[in-house]
């Protein structure tokens, strides 16, 4: 047996910023260094962020990001950290004349690089592309047909590139017939509640089949909807867990393994042979296996909440707002603050996120607001130590409706309740114009769901923190934010008030979401299968739920297409989000 001392950069790349990429890939380099490690690992596409959707058809990009990588190996060298071994993922182009899969040469690959005294030693791509849920991949990338497989300090490490390790063939067969004794597994694999055991379940099955030890390096971080929780971590040949990084927190995995030396068994598949579709190709960094040394103790970070996911669905909330606002340059955030539970919870995230400093909230009573909702408001803000003023819309609602009588077009029923909404939603757009803050819309899933919001009113912002929250799990969170302080001995943010209380829009008097929607408890229920398993309307019913309820929902929700479509991004927890999962014709009569 051999000793590999290796290291996986669990990092928060940004995409398109492929000078600081660089330089993240480098200090992560230089740590890994420092620690001893004989091979570093970092995510899918580090160099160019990921994803990069249809940046990959711009060849200007698809050049900037191979140059990227040969500037990165020489830098590693300028550093003194040539001799290292360091394993990237970049964005790259099929190289060879004709056609292949459809496409000519030059079509954008999802690749991985191996760098090593100043050289892009190897290159290869990524073979199954995902084409479900957020992923298009076969819309940018064409696939590789190689198995790369590295020598490092006498140990034979093959490499592949997320979704390869999630189909059956391909790559995982090919690495069983190499012999290698370590799988290396690069990706890009967003955050999904109840995702992380089935990752580690996973690993433990492809280290059984391939009958080699199995290290998977994921990014961490926000980008758009999505959120990366890292998670990165280490299997043996048994599938036992050797090591595992925290969630949701850049740091380096640093695990030693003992591995079987290369070249001793002579089943191996050798350079050239074809396995599955794919060839091997081999290639030696370092034939020699390293002095026997005394290991470091491997780290497996324990997981929080063993009885409960709340905790980690907030985490990557705050994950994914705190990334969302720093990425695109917003200095802060402007949260319409009612009393009521979303924004509260909202506001919450964004403190959690960005700072008190940067969290700027208004309040916008109107005629109807209740005295509650206005001191809960207050309240919220003292609590966590944000800045809020008050501005009080019934003035400026009178002279919509005044100006609106006097051109004979008198507005009344929902019309005037939706004013409301609109004349707040205009008023922090103003606010976001004048002072540069990025606005949150509060709005969560069921009531997107529903359509239960106001275009161009309460569902205005930039950002939706909790858009893939049903009404339920708001609850939830909300309650364990407030008990988690108390674990630390700290005040509880949201007011008591905020989370017992009904639900209300308050755009009329005594007005209750129950006036217009089931109880949250069953229309959650019902939307979460209908939404989450596009169940129609007899299996629905079948299933055991109440006819009349299902009818209600589905005629909520198709009604509310084009709502959604002009909705915020928000960030995924899910596994079927209302926007980049479930795609759907907003002309559409199919109802059931």
């Amino acid at each position: 047996m051999a000793q590999l001392r290796i290291a996986l950069a669990q990092v928060n790349p940004t995409v398109g910023d492929l000078e600081g990429n660089r330089s993240i890939v480098v200090d992560a380099a230089r740590q890994a260094r420092e620690r001893g490690a004989h091979l570093l690992a970092l995510p899918e596409m580090v160099v160019t962020g990921y994803p990069v959707e249809d940046l990959a058809l711009r060849n200007s990009f698809v050049s900037a990001s191979v140059k990227a990588v040969h500037r990165l190996a020489a830098d590693l060298v300028t550093e003194g950290l040539g001799d290292l071994p360091v394993v990237v993922g970049f964005l790259s182009r099929r190289e060879g004349p004709g056609a292949r899969y459809g496409q000519p040469a030059g079509a954008p690959q999802n690749a991985v690089a191996v760098l090593y005294r100043g050289e892009v030693a190897l290159t290869s791509a990524k073979h199954h592309l995902p084409n479900y849920g957020v992923f298009d991949e076969f819309r940018n990338f064409v696939p590789g047909d190689t198995l790369p497989v590295v020598r490092v300090r006498g140990v034979d490490v093959a490499i592949a590139v997320c979704e390869d390790l999630w189909q059956e063939g391909g790559p995982v067969t090919a690495t069983r017939a190499a012999r290698a004794g370590l799988l290396l597994s690069l990706n890009g694999s967003p955050y999904e509640r109840h995702k992380d055991d089935v990752r580690l379940e996973l690993c433990r099955r492809r280290a059984r089949e391939v009958g080699a030890a199995l290290a998977y390096v994921n990014m961490v971080g926000g980008q758009d909807e999505l959120v990366f929780e890292g998670d990165s971590l280490v299997v043996d040949a048994e599938g036992e867990l050797v090591a595992r990084a925290p969630q949701f927190t850049e740091t380096l995995l640093v695990a030693d393994l003992e591995l079987p030396e290369a070249g001793r068994d002579p089943r191996a598949a050798r350079d050239g042979d074809v396995v599955d579709g794919l060839t091997i190709v081999r290639h030696t960094v370092s034939a020699d296996t390293v002095e026997p040394y005394e290991p470091l103790e491997n780290v497996v970070t324990p997981r929080p909440d063993p009885l409960s996911d709340v905790g980690e669905v907030y985490r990557a909330l705050v994950t994914g707002l705190r990334d969302y606002t720093v990425k695109n340059g917003f200095a802060s955030v402007l949260v319409a603050i009612s009393g009521g539970i979303d924004s509260a919870l909202a506001a919450t995230i964004a403190v959690d996120a960005v700072g008190a400093d940067r969290v700027h909230g208004v309040l916008l009573p109107s005629a109807h607001s209740s005295d509650h909702s206005i001191t809960d408001a207050e309240e919220l803000a003292r609590r966590q130590g944000f800045a809020a003023r008050t501005i009080a819309i019934a003035p400026m609602v009178d002279a919509f409706e005044a100006a609106t009588e006097k051109a004979e077009a008198r507005l009344g029923g929902l019309a005037a309740e939706n004013l409301q909404a609109r004349v707040r939603g205009t008023l922090v757009m103003a606010l976001s114009n004048e002072e540069g803050h990025l606005v949150l819309a509060t709005g969560n899933k069921s009531e997107a769901a529903t359509g239960y919001s106001t275009l161009y009113g309460d569902s205005v912002g930039g950002f939706a923190p909790i858009k893939d929250c049903w009404k339920t799990l708001v609850w939830e969170l909300s309650r364990w934010r407030n008990e988690e302080a108390s674990r630390n001995g700290e005040t509880p943010p949201i007011p008591e008030n905020s989370i017992g209380k009904p639900p209300s829009a308050e755009l009329r008097p005594d007005q209750l979401d129950t006036d217009s929607l089931p109880d949250y408890t069953m229309l959650d229920a019902v939307l979460d299968a209908y939404i989450g398993t596009d169940k129609g309307e007899a299996e629905l019913i079948f299933a055991g739920y109440d006819p009349e309820l299902v009818r209600k929902v589905i005629r909520l929700v198709d009604r509310a297409e084009y709502k959604r479509r002009q909705s915020a991004p928000g960030t995924k927890i899910s596994a079927r989000n209302l926007g980049r999962d479930r795609r759907l014709p907003i002309t559409n009569r199919w109802t059931v």
